[in-house]
């Protein structure tokens, strides 16, 4: 991962990075005044280039300029758009592919450092982020940064925040593009185990399919009954001595999803190693409060299984009991997520009692259907809640929608042989939605639930995305939990 470092003035000058930003419509963009400006030939050099460049300043834009003989030897102009940290983090994420071939580059910052550095930081970590398991291909070079700000000391705990967000977003990333023939319940649990080692005052525990019969957890066992590879629930749990508020986090942990009996078709199932993004998601951003010392206790639930097809595997029409007692009728083994959660969720009300509940889940494709590739769907009966949740997922460059939670919808949810239908057919987000709301108890008007299978997957580079899995949710998580202290 890249080394960013923060300094007073420039110390390695073969590529110098000048940030230009759109001034009106109907005026030329401008270089924007850094802390450490260049020297009076460089700036009008790259004055003069804007309009041969052809550059509008929109966030992302590159422009490289050679200067042979000269200092700096490489000249790049980085379009920031509106300069706020969404444009920041859009041009650090377009600075790492475009430089990926010089060994270091020094960026300048204008001197209202905090939201440029934040933002650049990330788009820089998250923009140079690779998956693979194969050594052939090159590397890029770019292992280093200088980032040139007024002043460092002040903005090194911005640079570590930005930083840990960044590592925790990769994590989750690295988590979720991990092929399921290596990724089973028992291989997830070993790596939150490993994360989790040896940072004060976070606890973990890890139920196995035993535990899990024992204390009753009947949508956990249904779903992983057909895998050699048996269910797990995670139990991470974040306590600092100075926390107020207790929240607790729910993921999806499917880690991979054939739909058991009612199998998916070839192109559905393709990317079912991505159904445990929720999981990833909530882990990394419990680790990354620990990290950061947030003031908030969390206790992340993960329940883990692999929904598979074999004599052992939960049918269509089963009755299910779940944590709790409440049961739940299942015509279709594809609608699985809701049944792992349903778990997590009645025992998060039951036992842990928080003052908030959250999860995250890959639930439906009717998510995509709804709002496209890149939005969650948000959903909760409490406005203020929802608001603030909304408003952290944006500011840290994320998206969602929040949607509707229908009184008459319920209707749906009836069963003529248990209390509920899990899987009804109209309106899938929502009555998914509906279905999980019914184990919160009396935590209901605590409660979202966010649907974010879409935004978990990205088929194209677009601004700190790259393809595969995204991270989605660590993000908007920690920059709302920050809020809670």
């Amino acid at each position: 991962m890249l080394a960013i470092r923060l300094v007073r003035e420039p110390e390695r000058l073969d590529t110098l990075v000048l940030p230009v930003r759109p001034v009106g419509p109907d005026r030329p963009p401008a270089l924007v005044p850094t802390a450490s400006p260049p020297g009076d030939d460089v700036r009008a050099e790259a004055t003069a280039l804007l309009p041969a460049a052809r550059l509008t300043g929109a966030a992302g834009e590159v422009r490289e300029h050679l200067r042979p003989g000269g200092t700096p030897a490489r000249l790049v102009l980085l379009g920031i758009g509106d300069g706020d940290e969404h444009g920041w983090r859009s041009a650090g994420a377009a600075l790492a592919r475009a430089a990926k071939d010089e060994t270091y580059v020094t960026v300048a910052l204008p001197a209202d450092a905090a939201e440029a550095l934040r933002g650049l930081v990330e788009g820089l970590l998250l923009g140079s982020y690779r998956f693979r398991l194969t050594e052939a291909g090159g590397a890029p070079a770019l292992a280093e940064v200088d980032v040139v700000v007024p002043d460092p000391d002040t903005l090194a705990p911005t640079l570590a925040a930005a930083r840990t967000t960044a590592e925790m977003t990769r994590l989750a990333r690295d988590l979720t593009n991990t092929p399921s023939s290596t990724k089973n319940p028992g291989w997830f649990a070993a790596q939150v185990a490993a994360a989790a080692t040896d940072r004060p005052d976070l606890h973990l525990r890890v139920r196995g399919p035993e535990e899990l019969a024992a204390e009753g957890f009947g949508g956990i066992l249904a779903v992983g009954g057909g895998s050699a590879s048996g269910p797990r629930l995670v139990e991470l749990d974040w306590r600092p001595a100075d926390a107020r508020t207790h929240v607790v986090l729910v993921g999806k942990g499917i880690t991979f999803d054939t739909g058991g009996i009612s199998i998916k078709p070839v192109p559905a199932m393709k990317l079912m190693r991505k159904d445990m993004a929720g999981a990833a998601a909530v882990v990394a951003a419990t680790l990354g409060a620990a990290a950061l010392r947030l003031p908030v206790r969390i206790t992340t639930l993960a329940p883990l299984a692999e929904n598979m097809v074999s004599g052992s595997a939960f049918r269509p029409g089963d009755i299910i009991r779940h944590y709790g007692g409440l049961t739940s009728e299942s015509t279709n083994s594809d609608a699985e997520g809701r049944l792992v959660l349903a778990d997590a969720l009645a025992y998060a009300e039951r036992e842990l009692r928080p003052d908030l509940l959250v999860d995250l889940a890959t639930l439906t494709g009717a998510n995509a259907v709804a709002l496209g590739k890149r939005h969650g769907a948000l959903y909760s009966e409490n406005d203020q809640l929802a608001a603030d949740l909304l408003t952290a997922i944006e500011a840290a460059g994320e998206r969602a929608w929040r949607m509707p939670l229908p009184t008459d919808y319920v209707e749906y949810l009836g069963s003529d042989v248990a209390d509920l239908h899990s899987s009804p057919d109209p309106a899938k987000s929502i009555t998914a939605a509906l279905f999980l709301r019914e184990f919160t108890g009396d935590l209901r008007d605590r409660w979202v639930h966010v649907d974010m299978s879409a935004p978990s997957w990205s088929e194209d580079v677009h601004g700190e995305l790259t393809r595969g899995a995204t991270g989605w949710g660590v993000r908007g998580l920690l920059r709302w939990l920050a809020t809670l202290s």
